[in-house]
């Protein structure tokens, strides 16, 4: 039947001619995807090594315990691979903080940690470093701390210097306790007392403390000395020697205040007080040398 079309007019409809298949339109293609290039030597975040790790630990602990002693190796190897992995993680050391040491202390306290720069951090056994920290004379107590990515930090309690101690031919500085301290350089401390003679040190707290109440004595005095290991005479700056008892050295220094408040004795100046009668004080004025004579050096 001729197909009927509006206006009345008829055409024959031509059949379409088939095209080439080389003719035919190829379908558009998307540009592939374009992956980011890889950095050089990049893994996991430290995020997610630390994460893993524990995990790995979690599961070595546990087979040690079903497998018992042939375990310890597995241990022994896993940790080092995963203190190896922190390291490629960056967790490495680069700084070394210490707080509550002086200037002079804090080389000493660094050498003995025995840590190196770079040093795979959370491979470090932070008791062994507060153990030898706490070796130096320095130190009183410490606490070792490990600040992730790459810091260890390590606060002491510094020991407190009380004097330089001379005896033996040694001269050593001396902690609140009468210890020496090895490290401390006694030339770097020319204001501390100067104590002197055997058993100087382990004596010195019992006595500095009462003296440094009064520093009108203090100031005058050169050394702390310890005769017999029994008792102490004070050696002044001119010369001068205060004897003390072998018990009540508080008392004494007391009658020697109020001597000194009384007459100005500490100015006037004297060979010897005698303060080891506790009822007598005895003074013995210094001899005053004729014009042109010599007194032999020592007399």
């Amino acid at each position: 039947m001729p197909a009927a079309v509006r206006g009345g007019s008829q055409t024959q409809a031509k059949p379409r001619g088939k095209q080439p298949p080389s003719a035919k339109r190829a379908p558009a293609r998307r540009p592939a995807a374009t992956a980011a290039p890889r950095a050089e030597g990049a893994g996991i975040s430290p995020k997610m090594a630390l994460i893993a790790s524990v995990a790995v630990l979690a599961m070595v602990g546990a087979g040690v315990l079903a497998t018992g002693g042939r375990g310890e190796r597995l241990v022994h190897d896993v940790g080092v691979g995963v203190d190896h992995r922190f390291g490629a993680a960056g967790f490495r050391l680069a700084a070394v903080h210490v707080e509550g040491a002086s200037a002079m202390a804090t080389p000493d306290i660094v050498a003995a940690t025995g840590v190196y720069k770079d040093q795979p951090l959370l491979g470090l056994d932070l008791e062994a470093v507060r153990q030898s920290v706490e070796q130096v004379g320095w130190v009183k107590e410490a606490r070792v701390v490990r600040l992730l990515p790459d810091t260890l930090v390590i606060a002491v309690v510094e020991r407190k210097q009380l004097a330089v101690w001379q005896h033996g031919g040694r001269t050593l500085v001396i902690d609140e306790r009468g210890q020496p301290i090895p490290e401390a350089d006694p030339g770097r401390f020319p204001t501390l007392p100067l104590v002197v003679g055997l058993g100087g040190a382990e004596m010195a707290p019992g006595i500095l403390p009462t003296l440094a109440q009064r520093p009108r004595l203090m100031e005058r005095m050169e050394a702390l000395v310890r005769v017999d290991n029994r008792r102490w005479d004070l050696r002044m700056k001119d010369g001068s020697i205060v004897q003390l008892p072998a018990v009540g050295e508080e008392e004494a220094l007391g009658q020697l205040e109020q001597l000194d408040q009384r007459s100005h004795i500490l100015e006037l100046g004297f060979e010897r007080i005698d303060l080891r009668n506790p009822d007598v004080v005895a003074v013995r004025p210094r001899q005053a040398v004729p014009a042109g004579q010599l007194v032999a050096e020592g007399a």
